[in-house]
């Protein structure tokens, strides 16, 4: 959109902050090679556009937009005569993409200086050669100390996931390295019984309906129901009393093992009546090794299953193989995550899930977003930790005006009002020292609010802080963050 032109006045193009230390032969070439014009309410300039031109304002109303989703969301508004906008980077060239970053509209009839961005360029590079050099260095430095320092801060979440993934890892490990040990001397135990039941007085019918039994205990293992333990004490003292009563003394061990496996005093008569008496306590003792071999081989296939779930959780999670930027699930990031941390959170907080299962899939940076949710899941369990650390943890989606809610609710003490403009600031931590780093949720905020268009915010009350995160539905390309610079920010 173009304004009216109007007349170029140096004095009062000097009256400006930005060029109030100008030498008069300055402020002529900025007239003679800028223009002055005046805009009527509306748009100056749309975010994506190529950015052709700075704009600075001698009297009016401005308004800086960024695009979320497919809303214009308003980021700053000023009546400050000099703030400036545009093509704020023109003097790196080809070096960076040069679009706007954000859209400019005016409220009122509003009069901007208007300077093209190659002369821009030409004037910073001529007049403040220095000047251009250090700024080239921030802005260059900037980027790579943020690339740096996200990686740091994503090896320092790696080192504490690495531990925690190691001890949910040792745990069904060990467990099956201790299952298959037992289930080896189960084996060759009932190697051994088979051999004196064959020996024994055991006829062919016998034999065959052991088999049978044998074969239906097997499946009545596998669907064996879960008790109480009121339920399980009363039921074992049933079946020590039914053994004792059919002569096995050593009821009493046995008698766990059955009930584990779902059996009672009716499966007994069952095999009482397929068995001669003689034969009983051997026949049962048997059947003992087929109960322990079905639950050790049970035990075995859950600790490996759990294994295989923690392997396939820090890939979802990590997102190994996975494109990098691509549309996803968010409930398998956060379950993922939450998997992956669940060692931190510990037995004593509690976790809830109230998720939206209808949400539609969300384009995004899914290793980038696991970064989000492991910071403000790390900050939920050290806020409930510092409150004694018993509480509740509470993770919800749901859709919020086009726009997918991702919301982490703690139970812990809440950020204070006098710092809860800070939380965001690079650096600012409530943490003991050697605890944080202060960067979780800047980075956080860059990865929701820079990388995908989203937004950021906390509400927080004593018991009750939720941080939210709203990202939009449709995809657009990463840009750098807007600017609009006022006299107090320029001082």
């Amino acid at each position: 959109m173009s304004g009216q032109p109007m007349p170029c006045s140096p004095r009062e193009i000097g009256s400006l902050f930005l060029f109030e230390k100008l030498a008069p032969e300055q402020l002529g070439r900025l007239c003679s090679e800028g223009r002055v014009e005046l805009f009527q309410p509306g748009p100056v300039y749309a975010e994506g556009d190529p950015a052709t031109c700075f704009f600075v304002m001698i009297e009016g109303t401005v308004v800086l937009s960024r695009r979320v989703g497919g809303d214009d969301v308003e980021v700053n508004r000023s009546s400050q005569p000099g703030v400036y906008a545009g093509a704020m980077q023109a003097y790196l060239g080809d070096r960076v993409r040069q679009a706007y970053n954000n859209s400019m509209r005016v409220t009122e009839p509003t009069r901007f200086f208007v300077l093209p961005a190659d002369t821009f360029a030409a004037v910073m590079s001529e007049w403040f050669p220095m000047a251009v050099h250090l700024l080239e260095g921030l802005f260059f430095g900037v980027k790579n100390t943020q690339a740096m320092v996200g990686q740091r801060e994503r090896l320092l979440a790696l080192g504490s996931l690495s531990a925690g993934l190691t001890h949910e890892l040792n745990n069904p490990a060990a467990a099956a390295v201790r299952a298959t040990s037992t289930l080896r001397e189960r084996v060759a135990k009932m190697r051994h019984k088979l051999a004196v039941i064959a020996e024994g007085p055991f006829s062919r019918d016998a034999l065959a309906s052991l088999i049978e039994i044998q074969e239906r205990t097997a499946e009545r293992v596998a669907k064996a129901p879960a008790l109480s333990p009121l339920e399980a004490a009363d039921r074992e003292d049933t079946l020590t009393d039914w053994l004792e009563d059919h002569g096995i003394d050593y009821g009493w061990q046995l008698a766990p093992t059955f009930v584990q496996a779902g059996l009672d005093t009716d499966w007994l008569e069952q095999v009482a009546a397929a068995v001669d008496e003689e034969i009983l306590p051997g026949a049962v003792g048997w059947l003992n090794y087929t109960i322990e071999t079905e639950l050790l081989m049970t035990e075995i296939e859950d600790s490996t299953t759990r294994i295989s779930h923690l392997v396939d959780a820090a890939k979802q999670y990590s997102q190994l193989d996975r494109a990098p930027y691509r549309v996803v699930d968010v409930h398998e990031l956060l379950d993922s995550t939450l998997l992956m941390l669940s060692g931190k959170i510990g037995q004593r907080i509690q976790v809830v899930k109230e998720y939206d299962r209808t949400l539609p899939q969300v384009p995004g940076y899914p290793a980038e977003l696991n970064q989000v949710w492991t910071n403000l899941v790390d900050n939920a369990v050290s806020a409930i930790n510092s409150a004694g650390g018993e509480g509740t943890l509470t993770v919800r989606t749901a859709l919020d005006h086009e726009r997918v809610l991702v919301e982490f609710r703690d139970t812990g003490p809440g950020v204070p009002p006098e710092i809860r403009s800070r939380i965001f600031d690079p650096f600012f931590t409530t943490k003991p020292v050697g605890e944080g780093t202060g960067l979780g949720l800047d980075i956080s905020w860059r990865i929701v609010v820079n990388k995908h268009h989203g937004t950021m915010q906390v509400e927080s009350v004593p018991g009750d802080t939720r941080f939210q995160v709203l990202l939009p539905l449709t995809a657009e390309a990463p840009q750098e963050e807007s600017a609009l610079t006022t006299p107090e920010e320029a001082a």
